[in-house]
């Protein structure tokens, strides 16, 4: 009943334009356990009222089927500030389109009333104790695409095989119900709540836990310039900044305001690193601030730049930052935690594709560190485990700038990465010591960890399928690959296939997944690269790094030799020229 979108189908119908039509219409947005991710458009294949319903109908049955108490507890709904002009879809309006569904049923709905950021969604499941939790996002994607994120009770992004349960329920839900496009409804209900004020204020009274250093926050001097990129992130940053008594950070004006457009950006994606932030630079320059925070548009990532003695400006990789941070958090538990016994309860965790660097920290001082498979769906699952048995989960990271600094937000958070990083960086300065010296001296102590990763974009799913299939099958049926260039491979493990050379039964510990293409190869000079397919992208990525153990502090030397390990990966396992990517 959009009128958008109606329009634009019986337009293809009149040009008889068969093959757009089969682009809308051939298949229907997949449900993974990331939710829903893809542009805003007509038909079954994108992002519209329509696909926004169905989804919906199918995701309340399927939770009815689970939650004896729905009806008394509920589900909270949230959404960031995209919007797409030619179809009429937008997040606000996705959002209350889900509201009336499940308002329709009887069920309680926090819907919030304004713009927030992803991490308020899996927070208010946990502090409302509700059933599940929708998040109508798509995160730093490009600006036609929008995304629909799933939360269960436990306050963590769904896993298997709720995927599977709720994908069947959609399928099963496909007609609307007979209120279902009227979105007007909702106004009148008394089932409808706003969680806003109640969140905003006990969010941020939440992080307080995590400030360790009020006076030094009150007496610093140093600069933050701060940017959200056209998304979410202005005012949560701001206010975190005052519930940890900072000076607020220079806010990049063109950038401050949402804007579903993305105008001073290719990509909306501060992982890009410079391109996004070149508006950060100049204003950092001018209000001579040394410190740049900048928040992907749904404020669930951090990225973060610091003015080097040259002049030029260094911005960390996700891995860095979570070397500092984890240093960071470990320190302030251990310095207010003067009983040793506690530490056996301790954790940090991070994705399988990320630095080791936690690995090193928690050897040598005695905590636990586990890694989980890529996605913070793993972490966040696996973390309220081990909070359930009584441990401790003081940190997990991924290297796509993502981190969970506060126990109260069991996913990415870049509002609370944000202000516990100026925090960190103030503490320094009274030490005359920079994020930069400091990441130095962390790795020092614990051994050099030099990462580099990127990716290849592909747009065909059988050559992807084929460039797998190939490394299964390098030399003969069922081999791997012996070495890549003069890099002889020491240790392969399939999380495709479930293959793990190290094991003794040859079988991998991680769960592992038919649907998506991963491979870990071990190097015999201790360097380590993965290669995997992206999950909301049309990318091929790898990740590698080399780890030294302390006291090996030649890193030009290191650094030589992960380029060329890099350089022989692109070649021998990716060949970009023949698989044209």
């Amino acid at each position: 009943q959009n009128p958008k979108t109606y329009a634009i189908v019986k337009q293809l119908l009149a040009e008889g334009n068969a093959g757009e039509l089969q682009k809308y219409f051939g298949s229907r947005m997949e449900f993974g356990t990331a939710g829903l991710r893809a542009a805003m458009g007509a038909g079954i294949s994108h992002m519209n009222d329509l696909t926004i319903i169905q989804t919906t109908q199918g995701f309340c049955r399927y939770l009815e089927k689970n939650f004896s108490d729905l009806k008394k507890r509920g589900v909270v709904i949230g959404f960031d500030a995209r919007a797409h002009l030619s179809s009429g879809g937008s997040s606000k309006r996705f959002a209350r389109l889900a509201a009336n569904t499940f308002i329709s049923q009887g069920v309680p709905v926090y819907l919030f009333s304004d713009i927030i950021p992803t991490p308020f969604v899996p927070y208010t499941v946990t502090h409302l104790k509700l059933c599940a939790g929708i998040m109508v996002t798509a995160s730093h994607n490009p600006k036609q695409d929008n995304g629909y994120k799933v939360y269960w009770e436990n306050g963590a992004q769904i896993i298997s095989p709720h995927d599977k349960g709720i994908s069947q329920a959609i399928e099963e839900n496909q007609e609307p119900w007979p209120q279902a496009w009227n979105d007007k409804l909702i106004d009148s209900s008394l089932l409808l709540h706003d969680p806003y004020a109640t969140v905003n204020k006990e969010y941020f009274k939440d992080i307080q836990k995590q400030c360790f250093y009020r006076n030094i926050n009150k007496a610093t001097s140093l600069k933050f310039v701060h940017t959200s990129v056209h998304g979410v992130g202005h005012k949560f940053v701001q206010l975190a900044f005052k519930a940890f008594d900072l000076s607020p950070p220079f806010a990049v004006p063109e950038q401050k305001d949402p804007d579903p457009d993305f105008p001073t950006v290719k990509y909306p994606n501060p992982e890009e690193g410079k391109g996004v932030l070149t508006l950060s630079f100049a204003l950092a320059e001018k209000d001579g601030a040394r410190i740049i925070l900048a928040n992907d548009p749904d404020a669930d990532r951090l990225a973060v730049a610091e003015k080097q003695e040259s002049g030029e400006w260094k911005v960390f990789s996700g891995n860095e930052l979570g070397a500092l941070l984890g240093w960071w958090i470990f320190t302030c538990w251990k310095n207010n935690n003067r009983d040793t016994r506690a530490i056996k309860d301790v954790y940090m965790l991070s994705s399988t594709v990320s630095s080791k660097i936690l690995r090193a920290i928690a050897l040598k001082e005695g905590f636990h560190f586990e890694e989980t498979l890529t996605g913070f769906k793993w972490m966040g699952n696996r973390a309220k485990q081990l909070m359930d048995q009584g441990k401790a989960v003081l940190f997990a990271f991924e290297e796509a700038i993502g981190y969970m600094c506060c126990p109260a937000v069991l996913d990415k958070d870049g509002v609370s990465a944000a202000v516990i990083t100026a925090e960190m960086a103030s503490f320094l300065a009274t030490r005359n010591l920079s994020l930069t010296q400091q990441l130095k001296a962390v790795y020092d102590e614990y051994g050099f960890h030099i990462t580099k990763a990127s990716y290849f974009i592909c747009h065909d799913p059988k050559v992807i399928q084929q460039l797998f299939d190939n490394l299964r099958n390098f030399d003969g049926k069922n081999t791997y690959p012996k070495s890549c260039g003069r890099f002889k491979v020491s240790g392969i493990r399939d999380l495709t296939t479930g293959y793990d050379s190290s094991q003794p039964d040859q079988k991998a510990i991680l769960p592992t997944s038919k649907s998506s293409q991963m491979i870990t190869f071990t190097f015999a000079n201790g360097g380590v690269a993965t290669m995997r397919t992206s999950g909301t992208e049309p990318k091929i990525k790898y990740y590698s790094e080399i780890c030294a153990p302390p006291g090996n502090s030649d890193v030009e030397q290191l650094k030589k030799e992960l380029d060329e390990l890099v350089i022989a990966l692109e070649k021998h396992f990716f060949q970009p020229e023949k698989n044209q990517l």
